[in-house]
């Protein structure tokens, strides 16, 4: 783990908690119709088994607060109920059983509308997100600050929070989300100096799948090995499934995964005599699932084999026609190029 981790406090969405010496929680939304409760629980259940904590569920009208309902009757994860412009959703997504309730201050409308969540929130032990988001900034700080720039977003967040708080609740959580990852990196580093709330990081309409990941990777990532962020999201334009395998390899390679295998490889030259593409593919898809938090290296080479790996739990470096597995960088045994791989695996299931 980073030697860094910014203080705050912790806040609860159902059985997981955010902030303090929590982990990171990985969410994701849905994107199922939701009026079709079917659709949604198989979506939640599908999100949940690939290791989604935290799921979200749109709800624009009251007819779709009762798939909520459905929703935390068929899945373990907190239910958080996304809301815009209309207050009286989130009244009817607390009494339908949402865990939390995500609200956007650009939308939500006036004063005694957000006081009226946070009351009927505080009664029910719900949380609350306040969701900044730039494409929806409220206008007098759009033509105040020349757009959605990172001080126009932290200013939103101010004004919102000290509404919540002079109504004495705190249990809330911040996001600053931006499309743009020099923004919103900004808008974070802003806001982890001057508030002491948990922060859900994201990048928003980050794009497809490729790109979505880069961007994410990039805004979230850094934010995370600078020990900032306790809740994450990877929007991507794409089956939300994906969204979790994508979130826990930013959070093991940003050092705050609890969790899991990391596969480092050698990006192959004229030295392999293997097909050390396939064999790396094979092994991460193998070890995909897997609890232990080890980092295994896969190598092309003696040059890039237990030397320059020798920081990995456990490894292989491949020759011509054998492999030498090693563990710590101290060689255990050779194998045949035909027994890399399963001797790798049940070297590791061993371990």
């Amino acid at each position: 783990m980073p030697a860094y981790r910014r203080p705050c406090r912790t806040v609860r969405a159902g059985n997981i908690l955010i902030g303090g010496d929590a982990p990171v929680s990985i969410q994701s939304m849905l994107n199922t119709d939701p009026h079709d409760a079917a659709a949604s629980i198989a979506q939640a259940q599908a999100l949940e088994a690939a290791g989604c904590e935290i799921i979200r569920a749109t709800v624009p009208d009251t007819a779709a607060a009762a798939t909520l309902t459905a929703l935390k009757n068929s899945v373990a994860c907190p239910i958080v109920a996304d809301i815009h412009f209309d207050y009286r959703l989130a009244l009817a997504s607390v009494d339908a059983g949402a865990d939390k309730i995500r609200i956007n201050p650009g939308n939500i409308g006036g004063e005694d509308r957000v006081r009226a969540v946070v009351e009927k929130c505080r009664g029910a032990g719900v949380s609350i997100r306040i969701g900044v988001n730039g494409g929806s900034l409220e206008r007098e700080l759009w033509e105040k600050y020349g757009g959605p720039t990172a001080e126009a977003m932290v200013e939103s967040a101010r004004r919102h929070i000290q509404l919540l708080e002079q109504e004495h609740f705190y249990d809330y959580v911040l996001s600053l989300k931006h499309s743009n990852v020099k923004t919103m990196l900004d808008a974070y580093r802003m806001a982890a100096e001057v508030f002491d709330c948990p922060l859900h990081l994201g990048v928003t309409e980050a794009g497809t799948a490729r790109m979505g990941l880069v961007k994410s990777a990039i805004g979230i990532g850094s934010l995370l090995a600078d020990g900032i962020g306790d809740t994450i999201r990877v929007s991507l334009t794409a089956d939300p499934v994906t969204e979790i395998a994508a979130a826990r390899d930013i959070l093991k390679a940003s050092g705050r995964g609890t969790q899991g295998v990391t596969v480092v490889s050698c990006p192959t030259c004229g030295r392999t005599r293997v097909n050390l593409i396939s064999l790396a593919e094979q092994v991460e898809a193998a070890l995909a699932d897997c609890p232990k938090r080890l980092t295994v290296a896969v190598m092309g080479c003696a040059v890039n084999g237990p030397g320059e790996a020798r920081e990995a739990d456990v490894g292989i470096a491949c020759g011509d026609g054998v492999g030498l597995l090693f563990k710590k960088g101290e060689i255990v045994c050779k194998v045949p190029e035909a027994e890399i791989l399963p001797t790798l695996l049940r070297f590791i299931e061993e371990l």
